[in-house]
């Protein structure tokens, strides 16, 4: 009983010698002061989060060119409410078989109270079958806030051959 009770009281007066390592140099976290508000250096009109573009090096990669072309036929609109926003579900029928990176993509028109996408794809650069129209049907959605669909009365999704919209009741 004696030695248990004498390493802990030993332990226990070598730990409360341990209380100056918080203050001390060899602690890590004393290394550096505390941090204070400074003003950032900025030249002119840049963006700092943007990198400048420094020329055209052997090195650097060229722009991406877009491949993306509007699907052939959009078949189905489907919005869901949900409590933040709404979800703007649409189905596509592809020309060929093996569209990839489909997207829908914002585009631009003069009526603020119509959202307006396009329904894009990229299909390979081979050629590929025309297969079934199942095998060639394509779905995407794209999540919108209340703030996206404030003053929105119609929704549109445009592919090569047709569009497809849906009024606010």
């Amino acid at each position: 009983m004696r030695k248990p009770l004498s390493l802990l009281l030993a332990g226990a007066i070598l730990l409360a010698g341990c209380g100056g390592w918080r203050d001390s140099r060899i602690n890590p976290s004393n290394w550096f002061g505390s941090s204070k508000v400074s003003e950032a250096p900025v030249s002119g009109d840049v963006n700092p989060l943007i990198p400048e573009k420094t020329g055209s090096g052997i090195f650097d990669k060229p722009e991406p060119v877009d491949r993306s072309v509007l699907i052939a036929e959009v078949s189905e609109l489907r919005i869901e409410r949900t409590s933040v926003g709404a979800i703007i579900y649409a189905t596509g029928i592809a020309s060929r078989q093996g569209a990839f990176n489909v997207a829908l993509t914002p585009t631009d028109n003069e009526d603020p109270s119509v959202l307006e996408y396009d329904f894009r794809v990229v299909y390979p650069e081979f050629a590929t079958p025309t297969g079934s129209a199942f095998s060639r049907t394509i779905h995407e959605a794209v999540s919108l806030t209340n703030e996206d669909l404030k003053g929105i009365r119609l929704i549109r999704v445009n592919g090569a051959n047709n569009a497809r919209e849906s009024r606010r009741r």
